[in-house]
């Protein structure tokens, strides 16, 4: 197995979208290149109302595929063919938009006012820009999780992990999207297609991930079972990790653990015209999109469930 070196590491940046959402981009309108065929992340999370209620009124999508994962609190969301559904805590909604749809997705805290969820914007191959639109909304309880004997949890959103397959599917990107928890001071190998594009987002605790061509170095100093763990250059919450190829991945957590997002795709490797929530492959079509935008041709065909 060769391990994958870690090529970028970056935090996230603050910023409001929507009606005034207050939330942290994890990656995005930057070089689409680095986490082809993702295109942007955002981390969305408060324990004040007044920071997200307003949400994210009536806004068009094209050419992409959009994936919310709810962690606490609920999204409602409705579309302008008609559909409308709620995420609860735990569950999925992957969004193809294809050739166009206009929605809204309104956040709402749990009991004591917290909300906390991810977007993830994944791009379509030039011959799918234009696909029928297409909603799979996914329950918590439909997502299967897998325990290993160290106490490693991962949930399977999509893709397939240690035997244990997602239940979204018939996505252009052919995504593993997993969200793994690593129990304290663990070294743990996770196994990756090489040829996949591969970033961690960590969002609780902290840890290492390995990079092949140095060790973990020396910060803090422990034994555990008579091991002595080594850990340096702690990464922690809302921190992005992106990897070089490679067929797996090591991270060796902290002292609380670490929990993180690791998502694979198949890269595109197309050219990208982006504006805002559109994108297509060049500045023609993107010019296009906002013209059917503003004549009322921009809805073509009715999504399917």
């Amino acid at each position: 197995m060769s391990i994958r070196p870690v090529k970028h590491v970056s935090g996230t940046t603050p910023t409001m979208e929507g009606a005034g959402v207050h939330l942290h981009r994890v990656f995005g309108f930057g070089d689409p290149s680095m986490t082809d065929p993702f295109l942007m992340m955002d981390d969305f999370r408060n324990d004040s109302p007044e920071k997200y209620a307003a949400g994210f009124p009536w806004h068009p999508h094209r050419g992409i595929e959009t994936i919310t994962y709810v962690l606490a609190g609920s999204v409602d969301h409705a579309d302008s063919l008609g559909n409308a559904g709620t995420l609860g805590p735990g569950s999925v909604q992957w969004m193809t938009a294809g050739s166009g749809i206009l929605h809204q997705e309104m956040p709402k805290g749990d009991t004591s006012g917290r909300m906390h969820g991810f977007q993830l914007w994944a791009n379509l191959p030039s011959g799918e820009k234009m696909t029928t639109p297409r909603y799979q909304d996914i329950s918590g309880a439909d997502i299967p999780e897998v325990i290993d004997d160290d106490g490693t949890r991962v949930r399977v959103i999509t893709g397939e992990f240690w035997g244990k397959k997602g239940p979204v599917d018939g996505i252009a990107a052919d995504p593993q999207y997993l969200d793994v928890w690593v129990p304290p001071l663990t070294r743990k190998a996770l196994p990756i297609d090489t040829y996949r594009s591969a970033f961690a987002y960590i969002f609780e605790g902290s840890g290492t991930f390995r990079d092949a061509s140095k060790p973990f170095g020396v910060l803090v100093e422990k034994e555990v079972n008579g091991e002595e763990i080594h850990l340096r250059d702690l990464s922690g919450d809302r921190t992005l990790v992106v990897f070089d190829t490679g067929d797996e991945v090591v991270v060796q957590s902290g002292e609380k653990g670490i929990r993180f997002l690791l998502v694979t795709g198949k890269p595109i490797q197309e050219p990208v015209a982006w504006h805002g929530p559109i994108v297509m492959n060049t500045q023609e079509e993107l010019a296009q999109a906002f013209a059917d935008l503003r004549s009322g041709n921009f809805i073509r065909e009715q999504a399917r469930m």
